[in-house]
């Protein structure tokens, strides 16, 4: 006779709450809670369903309402983000619009290799109604729903169509989000019938689970190849992308370059791997990068990645790393990116494979050259003079560029502040002038680039960290796309601190848009003009009063001087606020130093305006100084 196994008699909905308030992760001795709440928007796909399961076992799930789903997925990331991936949110939705929304969320946690648990709703599982309202129907396959559009950007995939098929996909959704390479947004799609089927579910299933969070260290040959080609190389440099802050692995970082004098460049994710004014430390590096690590990236002979994809940016579309015979030795948990640009794969988290370096090179004393240190640190030092030129204002009494802006802030804030910000001209400034203080001061989400993270993740950052000052950094473009999550933080007092920009609109894309050949069109927020162009007068939008009419306290700054006041009193708010400032508009230049490196925008081939004709004859030349690493 086999023992009979004790069950609860349960919704799919109750179950999976109960369940997910009983999964941890843990690594480093360190335990905690993998979802720490659930975010929702309901509808008739998902009210009756989690909606009820989360008012029936709340005390064991707490809630956030959202106002867009794509936002909810923004701020699960930003917590993720801000809790080393070893904890997330859960976003609920019903079907149709509610699920779709999801998508660019989705892509963007799953790009930036950052746990998210999406659980939507879905179309009746026994067709017993079909089509249901806001069911898509796809002819050719009964079994596809708008969820679908899912799967190419989610980690793992799963349609639970019947109560006891949730047990294993929500064992396999769990150890997804706690895998280390693997992690990304994870799906879980659940049809409005089946939420609401009961089913005898075995207790086991609601047991406290303890997902370990792995460290694997190098491989010996591995290793030893990578002490080779470290100790053979004459101008090695660090690039520092976002796993060495997955990985808490800054000061296994800090001391492998203090051991090894090696410079360490950073890319947006990794920026604040080690502060801005460690020896080692020479700044963003790539298209918006530092002329110091630019330069150094051109002359390196041995390029050490630690935690980055390499992507164009940081590449500067292939022409950055010039010098003949350049290799790249990539230290990466994922095979997929230790193998990138040709580089010899060192395979290992972050910090063991950088602890295991330090020991193997102390061994033979390895350092380079003192002539190398000293080449580096000066031409930081001449660099941290083009900043300070940037953010100072000899008149304080007139309206800031943006730098300034950067500079009124970066004099304010310490290592208790976290910088937010992800799309247009701000990003480019930030990775060149911002002076990181802390491992996670700058959270700049660059992989997805997505306009709209930034408040949303803000709030997220301020639950996951609740004692530090989080600022979203916002331009009147990005402000635009979705400022929706502020009745949020005003609906929970959420402290965050907005600093929103007004330059007029998309001033990134602007210069890049006259840089192409494409002359701003279409960039500018201004009155069409006779000829139907938008070249009139600039729109009377007052981004300020729209902010206040969310709920959010605002603080109105015309002058780098009353700027300066401003932030000082957002920083000592205990309330949702709000700093407007309007700095230059989209068609004149912001004022920080222009790019280090080049970045590939294809120009077009054949045109007749002289615009595009010079611009495609500077593409030409920059297209020519491209390699492929073989």
């Amino acid at each position: 006779m086999t023992a009979q196994t004790s069950t609860t008699r349960l919704t799919v909905a109750q179950a999976l709450v109960r369940f997910l308030a009983a999964q941890y992760t843990e690594r480093d001795g360190v335990r905690q809670r993998l979802i720490g709440a659930t975010w929702g928007i309901f509808g008739h796909g998902n009210v009756a369903g989690l909606g009820q399961a989360l008012v029936e076992y709340g005390d064991d799930m707490p809630f956030h309402q959202g106002r867009n789903e794509q936002s909810m997925v923004h701020a699960a990331v930003g917590y993720a983000r801000q809790s080393n991936r070893l904890s997330t949110h859960a976003v609920t939705t019903s079907i149709g619009p509610g699920a779709t929304n999801l998508v660019t969320g989705a892509a963007l946690a799953t790009v930036n290799h950052l746990p998210v648990l999406l659980l939507p709703g879905d179309i009746f599982a026994t067709r017993v109604a079909d089509p249901v309202l806001q069911q898509l129907e796809v002819p050719y396959a009964g079994d596809v729903s708008v969820n679908d559009t899912l799967r190419p950007v989610s980690r793992y995939f799963d349609r639970v169509t019947r109560p006891e098929a949730l047990i294993p996909a929500a064992l396999q959704a769990m150890r997804v989000l706690t895998d280390p390479v693997e992690t990304g947004a994870v799906t879980l799609a659940l049809p409005q019938d089946v939420q609401a089927e009961a089913y005898d579910w075995p207790d086991e299933f609601f047991a406290e689970r303890t997902w370990a969070v792995r460290r694997p260290g190098a491989d010996p040959t591995e290793l030893a190849e990578a002490v080779r080609a470290i100790r053979a190389a004459r101008r090695p440099l660090i690039v520092a992308g976002g796993g060495v802050h997955h990985s808490r692995a800054e000061e296994a970082l800090a001391e492998f370059a203090e051991a090894t004098g090696i410079p360490v460049a950073s890319t947006q994710a990794g920026k604040g791997s080690l502060r801005y004014d460690h020896p080692q430390d020479v700044g963003g590096v790539g298209h918006t990068g530092t002329a110091t690590a630019d330069e150094l990236a051109r002359t390196a002979d041995l390029v050490i990645g630690v935690g980055t994809r390499y992507t164009d940016f940081t590449t500067a579309s292939n022409t950055l790393f010039a010098a003949d015979g350049v290799r790249f030795l990539n230290l990466n948990i994922a095979p997929y990116d230790g193998h990138k640009l040709a580089g010899q794969p060192l395979v290992a988290d972050a910090r063991s494979g950088l602890g295991e370096l330090t020991a193997a090179l102390q061994t033979h004393g390895h350092r380079v050259t003192d002539a190398y240190v000293t080449e580096y640190a000066e031409d930081k030092e001449r660099w941290e003079q083009r900043v300070d030129a940037c953010y100072e204002a000899e008149e304080p009494d007139v309206r800031p560029t943006q730098p300034q802006v950067l500079g009124a802030l970066d004099a304010l804030a310490d290592e208790s502040d976290v910088i937010i910000n992800a799309a247009g001209s701000l990003p480019g400034d930030l990775h060149k002038l911002w002076r990181a203080r802390s491992r996670d001061q700058y959270h700049l989400e660059y992989g997805y680039s997505c306009m709209g993270y930034e408040i949303p993740a803000a709030i997220g950052v301020k639950l996951a960290a609740p004692e530090r000052n989080v600022w979203a950094l916002v331009g009147d473009g990005t402000y635009l796309m979705m400022p929706t999550e502020i009745v949020t933080a005003v609906q929970e007092g959420i402290a965050i601190k907005l600093l929103l920009v007004q330059n007029h609109g998309y001033a990134s894309i602007g210069g890049l848009s006259e840089s192409v050949g494409g002359e701003r069109f279409g960039t500018a927020y201004r009155y069409t003009s006779d000829d139907g162009t938008f070249t009139g007068a600039p729109l009377p939008v007052d981004l300020a009063a729209n902010v206040a009419s969310l709920g959010m306290r605002v603080l109105r700054a015309k002058t780098v001087r009353e700027l300066r006041e401003a932030l000082a009193e957002a920083r000592r708010a205990d309330t949702p606020t709000c700093v407007y400032v309007e700095t230059e508009t989209a068609d004149t230049v912001s004022g920080p130093p222009p790019a280090q490196a080049w970045w590939d925008v294809p120009v077009a081939e054949t045109a007749t305006r002289s615009s595009a004709v010079k611009a495609r004859e500077l593409y030409e030349r920059h297209v020519s100084t491209r390699r492929r690493h073989l």
